[in-house]
């Protein structure tokens, strides 16, 4: 079976009419080399096949490690089947990709299948680096740099993940529209292809294929727009952390999260990235309208800033800590099921609800700003996008013809949380969360210090069982309100790049001779802020 000839290798492999007659691991690797070859030479039919085997060997007995490996290809074949249908300018902004969904599907069950962990460490990092690759493809540009960063902490020198996220952060760079914020996301790239081209970073022999000539070719053209020798010698300043260690320990919890408002948190935890810098940039509008999109913007920072604090607070109270003066003599009823009530806890509900409401709002403001003509009261971040908010009737046709990739990513950011096909495979800490936000304001959302029953062998456990309650472990409502906050955050970054994209391509088709007036309006001092 073995050829260097794809062609030849595709049709020795479509001539076997069955695999049931072989070892599960044989079955993988016809699988594996099926896809190879069928994507190489552009034939659908063997990628079909390859999915009809891949459905057939679901059905073994397969080892946890098997059963990763098959959604890794599953995904490569839902990948090529993807460059078939997008090929050229106009596919390539479809917004909504079928192929690309079941790429992402399948590369999310591997890494969260046991078996991922058994995996050799290539496999892991080549399946993180080809979700993060899929992720930039929609738009969704600070969510793949953390897929990469998290392939790299499992292989540092994996050369695709650090020429990808060279390439991804290049995309980035594009959006931003501080000068000084894109001078220094440019050099981050320039840094990781330049590993990613050297002799230390590791490929695979079909990792390799082209990737290096593609980095080297990015890496040429950064050189072409950036001083890279004067940007090796600028010395970033170090930023104060906080007057007292309590406010110390706070920013740099945020910025080891990378919870602040600041694409350059998106780079390194570094002093300089700890402000929530990021604006809206200038918008062209008639003379006499008020700065309403700016005022919105605003609001939804600081509710972004004070919710982030919030569940600082109630994630940093240890199960020694005292008890705060607010919750003594509140008398409650000890129901028998481990109930957690405390003031962190309603401080982490509190910034569960602000980190949620914060996707409506920044589709009420996409709403406004791109005259989708949804009525004020219907605007959800869940329907915003489609023909009068109903997602059988498609993409909103207004959205359907922005090439706008921040616009783009956002629209993805909702499809992880709302669409049916992914919100098994979402991130674990992101599971449920709609269904939380739902219980957590129209019915009952209990929170649970422990997760083992309090009888579990006892005939009448089911005495001790809220029916009425959807319930859910503290550990993990800390952690999905903590990725709810950095959904948020993604989705304020993503308005803002979209915005500045859309009046770029406003500015290049506005009548010659249109006059503007820039009207610059101050910041809001700190110590007015009381």
């Amino acid at each position: 079976m073995i050829t260097a000839d794809p062609t030849v290798a595709f049709e020795r492999l479509m001539a076997l009419t069955e695999i049931d007659g072989a070892t599960s691991e044989q079955c993988l690797d016809w699988i594996g080399m099926l896809i190879d070859c069928a994507s190489d030479i552009g034939r659908d039919d063997g990628l079909a096949r390859a999915l009809t085997w891949a459905d057939s060997l679901e059905t073994r007995e397969l080892t946890e490690q098997q059963a990763a490996e098959l959604e890794y290809f599953r995904g490569n074949a839902w990948a090529a089947r993807q460059r078939a249908a997008y090929r050229g300018v106009e596919r390539s902004w479809v917004w909504d990709q079928p192929e690309a969904q079941q790429e992402i599907f399948h590369l999310r069950r591997a890494s969260q299948l046991p078996g991922f962990q058994a995996l050799s460490s290539l496999r892991k990092c080549q399946i993180l680096t080809n979700l993060g690759n899929r992720l930039s493809n929609l738009g969704r540009c600070v969510d793949a740099i953390a897929m990469w960063t998290r392939a790299l902490s499992i292989d540092p020198h994996f050369g695709p993940a650090l020429g990808n996220r060279g390439y991804g952060y290049m995309q980035y760079a594009r959006c931003l529209y501080d000068e000084a914020d894109r001078g220094m996301t440019l050099y981050k790239a320039y840094r990781d292809l330049t590993v990613a081209v050297s002799s230390s970073a590791t490929y695979s022999e079909a990792d390799r294929r082209g990737a290096i000539d593609f980095f080297h070719a990015q890496r040429a053209s950064i050189e072409s727009v950036l001083d890279v020798e004067e940007a090796q010698q600028t010395r970033i300043e170090e930023r104060p952390l906080g007057r007292s260690p309590e406010e110390q320990r706070y920013r740099k919890w945020a910025l080891r999260e990378r919870l602040f408002l600041n694409p350059l948190n998106d780079l390194d935890p570094c002093s300089i990235a700890a402000a929530d810098s990021l604006l809206l940039p200038n918008i062209v509008q008639p003379i006499a309208a008020s700065p309403t999109l700016i005022g919105f913007f605003n609001q939804m920072k600081q509710e972004f800033a004070s919710g982030r604090y919030f569940l600082y607070l109630g994630l940093s109270a240890q199960s020694g800590h005292k008890v705060h003066y607010s919750d003594r003599d509140v008398v409650l009823i000890n129901t028998l099921d481990y109930p957690s009530y405390s003031l962190p806890i309603e401080q982490t509900k509190a910034a569960f609800r602000i980190g949620y409401s914060i996707l409506d709002k920044v589709a009420f403001l996409l709403n406004e700003y791109a005259a989708l003509g949804h009525k004020h009261r219907d605007v959800y971040f869940r329907t915003v996008w489609y023909q009068n908010r109903d997602r059988n009737q498609g993409v909103h046709p207004v959205l359907k013809q922005a090439r706008n990739l921040p616009m783009r990513g956002l629209f993805w950011l909702a499809k992880d949380l709302y669409e049916p096909g992914l919100q098994d495979v979402m991130e674990p800490a992101a599971r449920e969360i709609y269904t939380i936000r739902n219980h957590l304001e129209h019915s009952y959302l209990k929170i649970h210090e422990f997760r083992q029953s309090p009888r579990a062998d006892s005939l009448h456990d089911d005495m001790f069982r809220d029916t009425l309650a959807f319930s859910v472990y503290r550990g993990d409502f800390e952690e999905k309100t903590l990725q709810a906050f950095k959904l948020a955050r993604a989705a304020l970054i993503y308005i803002a790049l979209a915005i500045y994209q859309e009046e770029r391509r406003r500015s290049h088709t506005r009548h010659e001779g249109t006059k503007t007036v820039a009207f610059e309006l101050p910041t809001v001092r700190d110590e007015w802020k009381r």
